[in-house]
């Protein structure tokens, strides 16, 4: 008789309701899907699908639930089930995506999509997800939130530009829009400063946010929106992880002598990082000596400014990571301050 050796529970999920496929790994390796039910995204529905996957599968086998990162609608349930002490995976939608063209599915649905994903889960190792710590969950809140009324802003001023610059300008659409650009330089502002108190309250993170911010063209608002996004650098293990986390991966394609693609990056991640990168790395290139340097070698190469001042981005988000790490300040001179301490070893070897 087969033996169970993983149960997945694949969930997708919608803002009203919850489509969850169980399935099972037995131990010749060949997966199962045995039981399918919807259940309503609320306080209600959590319990029933907890309760029916609870009378479904064997208990001394742990159950991990796997879900897509569909906006806010998941976290509810998310933190439901990790408060009910259960192992939970959250992925990006991209990859079941690409792992659904690799199935024989011809049809798209919620259905089709819980099965998805519960194979996903049954095939992969995947990593479990935390519940982000209150501080970091705010700050990435008061960051977004400032994001979008930069964005608004910007419209506003746009909006107010072609009114001015009309032949007959209506008077009362350009006071609204003052008024309404006022309002939002003001909520900036609270957002700022809700920020800065936050930080405050937390010692440990003022301290990290800190050493960050000794990097050349990252500020405050750059820091705690990369703590924010990233929850601190919660179950980041390396660079390549960050970088991928971020969307700021190189992307290529080759086959043969006859399919070279330009290597582009993904842009399959956290785009509230990449955003947030942009300008402090514009900021160093223009002031600190290591990013002016590897921005100029890279234009020399390909010719195209915009792809070395990603690079730059990518490297610039990297040493936060290395900062944060380290728990040490940043040396702009670190790289020459190495050649001078190699130079008399090698004068005394020759």
């Amino acid at each position: 008789m087969k033996k169970i050796v993983k149960q997945v529970a694949g969930i997708d999920v919608a803002q009203n309701e919850l489509v969850v496929q169980l399935g099972r790994m037995f131990d010749d390796w060949t997966p199962e899907l045995h039981a399918l039910k919807t259940f309503p995204n609320t306080a209600q529905g959590f319990a029933a699908l907890l309760s029916w996957v609870n009378r479904l599968t064997p208990s001394d086998i742990p159950t991990r639930y796997v879900m897509e990162a569909t906006g806010v609608y998941h976290e509810c349930l998310a933190y439901y089930l990790v408060e009910n002490g259960c192992e939970v995976t959250i992925v990006l939608p991209n990859k079941i995506s690409n792992y659904m063209r690799t199935l024989e599915q011809k049809t798209m649905t919620d259905k089709t999509a819980a099965q998805a994903i519960a194979l996903f889960g049954l095939e992969r190792k995947l990593e479990p997800w935390t519940k982000p710590q209150a501080i970091y969950q705010k700050l990435r809140q008061l960051t977004r939130e400032r994001s979008q009324l930069i964005e608004l802003k910007t419209i506003c001023k746009n909006q107010l530009h072609a009114e001015q610059s009309e032949a007959e300008g209506n008077k009362k659409s350009m006071a609204r829009l003052k008024k309404r650009i006022d309002l939002l330089d003001k909520q900036e502002r609270e957002i700022l400063a809700e920020i800065k108190e936050l930080i405050k309250t937390d010692p440990a993170v003022q301290q990290v946010v800190v050493l960050l911010c000794s990097i050349t063209g990252v500020g405050l608002l750059t820091a705690a929106t990369v703590l924010g996004e990233t929850n601190g650098f919660d179950l980041i293990c390396n660079k390549r992880q960050l970088t991928s986390y971020a969307g700021l991966d190189v992307r290529e394609k080759q086959s043969g002598t006859s399919i070279k693609g330009k290597p582009r990056i993904s842009k399959k991640g956290n785009k509230h990082l990449r955003k947030a990168m942009y300008l402090p790395a514009l900021a160093a290139i223009r002031h600190d000596e290591h990013y002016k340097a590897v921005f100029t070698r890279l234009v020399a190469k390909d010719g195209i400014k915009m792809k070395a001042a990603v690079a730059v981005q990518r490297k610039l988000l990297e040493m936060m990571f290395t900062i944060f790490k380290k728990g040490e300040k940043y040396d702009s001179n670190y790289c020459k301050n190495q050649i001078e301490e190699m130079a008399p070893i090698e004068t005394e070897k020759n």
